[in-house]
């Protein structure tokens, strides 16, 4: 069997029986190794900054204030992107809807930052074509939408990917034959892109790491520490993976917990805060050959006219968002059965011939985008601006901001910092210029033929490239230490063995929900979020981590509970 059509059977020489031993040498930051060591340096070492969140603000953060030469810990109670940073659509766009909302500021600075992504991480964040239908009637009329383009175009300084255009009826439908016809009055096409959200947040804890900074996952804050005159100076510390606790000294503490951020500040004074309006978005992902898009897709829903996407993904057809009140904490949140229908119903609009029903769904996700919270604003209208505040006792929390921005972000959370800690003049960010892990000489698509050219396998080579840049070769090392690694875990998907073993030893994976769900999607991309290859994974990860029988059957019962928790549909 090729590894393009075989399903992973772990043969004696891959049994727990026999420990992985990586050379230490070429063990990246984010290694087994490294987690003793770093919890010994946490409970020495005193830092100049302490930031509680590891999603893609606390790693962005973590990364610039690192490149800047502050001491650093990164501290997530989690995995490595696990709540909001891993449930977004999946784009890096300027935010063409929000000039609806009269938003310019924050398109030009969301244009700005797709540009600087697509320079610094182009194997993470990639052009992607556009396509915004007109029906008669429509909410958004042609000549508005041309308007708003036209705008789109100039707040990015006419330096995006492509400028827009107009597209006749006909023309659209060329390209997307199956779109419904009916009062379909013509369009326009336009660029943003597209990213591996966790990919991009790892990449930013890898490149702190990198840089010097401290860097723990599961690693939960469970209080504050202040010193004699009511300012905070740290924060105790437990270990998920060893129930160890420990205490962290700083000089400055950063909460970036995104939604939960409300939660932390209450760890800080105790009262109860109202900062952060939680907005959950649903998306949905279906199979390609139903609704067979070329293009992205810019919609307006039929019943409340609401903009939605439809995305071309490797694998399925992504549709989302919703946009209501978080009703459940983080934690909890999850589609319901309305949050699905609304999405179906919206795409059997547009595509009739796809006919979906809830049994072609083949996962359902949410998330709950921390907005400010403004008198008077909904999730729908509220600003995606951030806030940066600094509490009585000096703790700088950040509320709000996109996906996109998060450099931007981090760059003035840094700042900040500096301030805090009595700088002057602060030391410029380096963070634009500086290309993130994975950016090698050759461009990306020569990348993807080097490694198509040693691999044998097009679609897994592919996705090597797409995930790990060009330290995909670090990852085929494994396979040339030990063939079997480079078997597929599922004959359907592009994803290897030995990406779940980097993931345990290079990457920080301690559970089977890092591996399936952030640091390979196959969660999202198989109607049983993976559950069918958790002893596959779990087997992999125990001959890195040392699980015996009984660890190892835990952590295939704990995905269980973690996939249906976080893709389980409520009625």
């Amino acid at each position: 069997m090729t590894p393009s059509t075989a399903c992973l059977r772990l043969p004696p020489d891959l049994s727990v029986s026999r420990p992985f031993q990586h050379d230490p040498g070429t063990a990246p930051v984010l290694g087994l190794a490294s987690r003793a060591v770093a919890w010994a340096r946490l409970a020495d070492g005193a830092f100049d900054l302490l930031i509680v969140g590891g999603g893609i603000t606390g790693a962005g953060t973590a990364r610039d204030a690192a490149m800047r030469g502050l001491r650093v810990a990164l501290l997530e109670a989690d995995d490595w992107a696990s709540g909001t940073s891993s449930r977004s659509s999946r784009l890096v766009h300027g935010g063409v809807r929000y000039l609806e909302h009269g938003h310019l500021h924050m398109v030009f600075e969301a244009s700005r930052e797709r540009r600087t992504l697509l320079q610094i991480a182009p194997h993470l964040v990639r052009p992607l074509r556009f396509m915004w239908p007109v029906y008669r009637g429509a909410r958004i009329p042609r000549w508005k939408l041309r308007a708003g383009l036209l705008a789109y175009d100039a707040l990015s300084l006419f330096r995006n990917v492509g400028t827009h255009r107009g597209m006749s009826r006909h023309a659209i439908l060329q390209r997307e034959p199956r779109l419904n016809a009916d009062g379909l009055v013509g369009g326009a096409r336009y660029w943003d892109a597209s990213t591996d959200d966790v990919r991009l947040t790892l990449a930013n804890v890898v490149s702190a790491a990198e840089a010097g900074a401290l860097t723990l996952n599961h690693a939960q804050v469970t209080a504050f520490v202040h010193d004699a005159n009511g300012m905070i100076a740290g924060a105790r510390v437990l270990d998920a993976v060893t129930g160890a606790r420990t205490e962290v000294r700083a000089r400055v503490v950063v909460n970036a917990t995104g939604p939960w951020s409300d939660v932390t500040r209450r760890l800080d004074d105790g009262v109860e805060h109202v900062a952060v309006l939680g907005s959950k978005g649903v998306h949905i992902a279906v199979p390609r050959e139903r609704v067979p898009v070329t293009d992205a897709l810019t919609l307006l829903h039929p019943d409340d006219g609401r903009v939605l996407f439809i995305l071309p993904s490797p694998v399925h057809t992504i549709i989302g968002t919703t946009e209501t009140p978080a009703t459940s904490g983080p934690a909890e949140v999850r589609a319901n059965r309305a949050d699905v229908a609304y999405l179906l119903r919206a795409t059997n609009h547009f595509f009739p011939s796809a006919a979906l029903d809830d049994d072609d769904v083949i996962s359902a996700w949410a998330g709950i985008r921390p907005l400010v919270a403004q008198c008077g604003t909904t999730a729908n209208d509220a600003s995606r601006e951030h806030a940066v505040v600094t509490s009585p006792s000096g703790l700088i929390s950040v509320t709000g901001g996109k996906l996109t921005t998060f450099r931007a972000m981090a760059s003035e959370i840094a700042d900040v910092t500096e301030r805090a800690l009595g700088r002057r003049t602060a030391v410029a960010s380096p963070t634009a210029d500086a290309s993130l892990p994975g950016v090698g000489d050759l461009p990306h698509d020569a990348e993807v033929r080097a490694a198509q050219d040693l691999i044998g396998d097009a679609a897994s080579a592919a996705q090597l490239v797409r995930a790990y840049g060009d330290r995909w070769r670090l990852v085929w090392g494994l396979v040339e230490r030990e063939p079997a690694l480079g078997a597929r875990l599922d004959p359907t998907l592009p994803y290897i063995a030995a990406e779940v073993m980097w993931a345990a030893v290079a990457e920080g994976a301690w559970t089977v929900a890092d591996v399936l769900v952030r640091r390979m999607p196959i969660a999202y991309e198989r109607k049983d979020a993976g559950r069918a290859l958790a002893p596959t994974v779990a087997a992999i990860m125990s001959r890195v981590h040392g699980w015996d029988d009984a660890t190892t059957a835990q952590a295939v019962m704990a995905y269980d509970d973690e996939s249906n928790r976080l893709f389980g549909i409520d009625p």
